[in-house]
């Protein structure tokens, strides 16, 4: 089978390509880019105007299953990948129960196997049941095939016992994924601590809780030596930590989601329970901070964050609403409009931490249109624009933070392994 992608911009930061070009598939694999590519192929797509760059690699995904398939599963999550331009996941491990023994991690693969749309890896939880009290089999879930370990909803309060996953990690070659939160800090808030939490009469999360355990998760990584990632960085003073940390020379990679480069805690002043996440959004000051952080290089990698939840979990009292908003359908767009029109990125630098970095930091070999790599590539108009509505989201759950908003950039085509998985 060929398919042939003629007169694109194509952008290939790995292989150092910015120009237009056609870009000839065999077989599922990428079989050459080059100007005039003249072969009689299976599919053509003509994507003069449009740009195509590979397909997105999103580290930060919920998938919740098995568990929670209310929710979501892994169809219909990453169908909607699909329809966002992602071809790679990372699924999480906070499903029901978490991803903590090898019989959980074998059934996930099996539901994998049947029913997902795009690539699914796994990450396996840190402690078991992600409760912080006792270490996984780190070794053992690693030969079962995850790529990461995270407690990801939860952070690892015992100091000891994090520098000894850090150890088992680095042993393993695997990233250790940290969802740097002092709960005793963070406790019952639901918002942002400052004006925002004052004006609605809510309880305050405060940017300590995140950037506390950020400095105490780099500090453990670099007493062990182990590659430290930081999950959904939120607020000015993680960046400036992980800036410091960097130039000394430790390994720490960091992600944010679209919703930290966009929204600001005076979003919520509506009591929208879908702008309630956690980290919660911060003042404009840590907005502008996380987009300097990604202009910089300090954060290398933009996830979604995708937090799929029920209307019941949603349309209740903002206190009880759950945290979180869905993700894969809207991450690419937001990231044009935000980052692209407002010249913060370039196009390459944005393919690079949507794709090629995330591929890097769990060791996977995706994120690049060098030949005999996986076809997978996303064809997008990255100036038309639409409207974001609840309606249209293939996601199960349809808790967007987004919704109503107008964004810039339309995936024409998802190509996974050489098929054509999603068209406009």
């Amino acid at each position: 089978m060929k398919l042939l992608i003629k007169n694109g911009r194509v952008i290939d930061p790995a292989g150092k390509i910015e120009e237009v070009m056609d870009i000839l598939v065999e077989d599922g694999k990428i079989s050459k880019a080059a100007r005039g590519i003249d072969v009689k192929a299976d599919t053509l797509i003509d994507a003069a105007g449009k740009i195509v760059m590979p397909g997105i690699v999103d580290m930060h995904v919920h998938l919740r299953e098995p568990g929670r398939e209310d929710k979501e599963t892994v169809s219909s999550g990453t169908k909607a990948a699909g329809k966002g331009g992602v071809t790679s996941v990372l699924a999480m491990p906070n499903t029901l129960p978490s991803l903590d023994s090898i019989e959980i991690i074998k059934t996930l693969k099996d539901i994998v196997k049947n029913t997902a749309n795009v690539d699914v890896f796994i990450c396996g939880a840190i402690t078991i049941g992600r409760a912080g009290r006792e270490l996984t089999d780190i070794q053992a879930l690693k030969k079962e095939g995850i790529v990461a370990i995270s407690d990801d909803g939860a952070s690892v309060d015992n100091d000891e016992l994090m520098l000894r996953a850090f150890e088992k990690a680095k042993k393993e070659k695997i990233p250790v994924i940290c969802h740097s939160e002092d709960k005793s800090l963070s406790g019952k808030g639901v918002v942002n601590l400052g004006f925002t939490s004052t004006k609605l009469g809510l309880r305050g999360i405060s940017k300590e809780s995140e950037y506390k355990r950020v400095a105490r998760d780099i500090m453990l990584a670099e007493k062990s030596g182990a590659g430290v990632h930081i999950a959904h960085v939120s607020c000015g003073e993680s960046v400036e930590i992980i800036r410091k940390a960097k130039k000394k020379g430790v390994k720490v990679t960091a992600e944010t989601a679209p919703h930290y480069f966009t929204l600001n805690e005076k979003d919520l002043l509506g009591y929208n329970t879908n702008m309630k996440v956690n980290p919660p959004l911060r003042a404009e000051d840590d907005v502008l901070a996380i987009r300097e952080g990604l202009k910089d290089g300090t954060i290398d990698v933009i996830a979604s964050d995708h937090a799929p939840h029920t209307e019941n979990e949603k349309d209740i009292e903002f206190e009880y609403a759950e945290f979180g908003s869905i993700g894969l359908e809207t991450e690419l767009a937001v990231s044009i409009t935000e980052l692209i029109d407002r010249r913060i990125l370039t196009w390459s630098e944005l393919v690079k931490k949507i794709s090629l970095n995330p591929a890097n930091v769990l060791g996977i070999d995706k994120g690049t249109l060098g030949p005999g790599k996986d076809a997978d590539i996303v064809i997008i108009s990255p100036d038309k624009e639409w409207l974001v509505k609840k309606q249209d989201f293939v996601s199960r759950s349809k808790n967007s933070a987004f919704i109503g908003r107008k964004l810039k950039g339309v995936v024409e085509y998802t190509i996974y392994k050489g098929k054509v998985i999603y068209k406009a």
